[in-house]
């Protein structure tokens, strides 16, 4: 036991390593490289820290540091860890390995609450207005699976899955629709930000999701261990007093708030909630008082290395990040799939 508790220190050790890694990386590195010494200088001088002066770096190295690369670093933390916890916490309640963030139709729903808000033109007002309803079409969409599906103070795992893919069809009907009546210019901007990506992310995304995110990754994290009871299964949750229906209950309803709120800031990326999870689970095991918080650190850095690569491969622009994600989670998923199916 003490050997296991060592290599799995080993492990969270070189993660964390690798996560400060992939944030130096995304700093320093672009169409304009900036030195680690200029960066340190950029920060230093920033937060007001003694001995750090404007001599240490140039004014264009400040302002692509601070106003461009560090909004979009801390965005793409913030939106890896929510995708990747929420994906850890459904992978869990479910009990199937192939559970994502989207499964009970937060992103549709998002889908539909953006393009509402593109096709009325309220989305032009203020940079705020779209994610805000994209955030309350996510929400809406968990509520009304949610509500299809509680039967006497129960939610069934199964009718679940299925009411949100029928959800989602329906929500995608109702943008598709939509759709149909936009213009080419509001049609440009509900793709662009249907691909997913952390392009022109600016302050006021970082502190758009740090709160949702953040309080959200704080409050799994404290029902983890009623998580590992969960997932043994109803009857030895019952057998030690829980009230199942609450807690799984609550479970969703974070883990959704925590995606709706990724997806007003980044758009739709996915395979991130879906593969992470597994991955850490194999490094660190299944016990989610660690699996959660290692979650959102190979979330993070497995987003930010996609952004970093999207930027770096011009051909002839950047390469998006849900493009990136796709092309990198696509293979791991299919292995998954065909390791799955395999008989035991």
């Amino acid at each position: 036991m003490p050997n296991l508790y060592r290599r799995s220190q080993r492990k969270i050790l070189v993660l964390l390593l690798s996560f400060f890694l992939a944030i130096l990386l995304s700093l320093t590195l672009g169409q304009v490289d900036i030195s680690l010494s200029a960066v340190v200088g950029v920060l230093g001088y920033q937060w007001h820290v003694p001995g750090f002066s404007a001599a240490a770096f140039t004014p264009d190295q400040q302002a692509i540091l601070w106003h461009i690369r560090l909004p979009r670093t801390l965005v793409a933390l913030l939106v890896g860890a929510a995708l990747a916890v929420s994906g850890a916490v459904m992978q869990g309640v479910f009990g199937n390995d192939l559970a994502d963030p989207g499964i009970i139709g937060v992103s549709s729903g998002a889908a539909a609450g953006a393009v509402t808000a593109i096709a009325s033109g309220i989305g032009f007002q203020h940079m705020f207005y779209m994610p805000l309803f994209a955030f309350a079409g996510a929400l809406i969409a968990v509520g009304s699976t949610l509500l299809l599906v509680t039967r006497r103070g129960k939610i069934p795992v199964l009718p679940l899955l299925l009411a949100g893919v029928a959800v989602s069809v329906f929500l995608g009907a109702i943008t598709s629709g939509i759709l149909t009546y936009m213009n080419e210019q509001k049609m440009q901007q509900y793709l662009f930000w249907m691909v997913g990506g952390l392009d022109f992310r600016r302050w006021e995304h970082v502190y758009l999701a740090f709160w949702p995110i953040g309080l959200g990754i704080a409050a799994l994290v404290v029902l983890s261990r009623h998580l590992n009871v969960l997932v043994l299964g109803e009857t030895e949750a019952k057998g030690v007093g829980m009230k199942i229906m609450p807690f799984r209950l609550l479970l969703v309803f974070i883990a959704s708030l925590m995606t709706a709120a990724a997806v007003c800031v980044s758009g739709h990326i996915g395979f991130v909630g879906l593969v992470i999870p597994h991955i850490t689970r194999l490094l660190v095991g299944p016990d989610h008082r660690i699996l959660l918080p290692c979650s959102a650190l190979a979330g993070g850095m497995f987003l930010l290395i996609c952004d970093t690569l999207g930027r770096l491969l011009l051909c002839p622009s950047e390469i998006r990040t849900g493009i990136m994600t796709a092309l990198l989670g696509v293979p791991y998923f299919l292995y998954l799939l065909r390791k799955l199916s395999r008989p035991q």
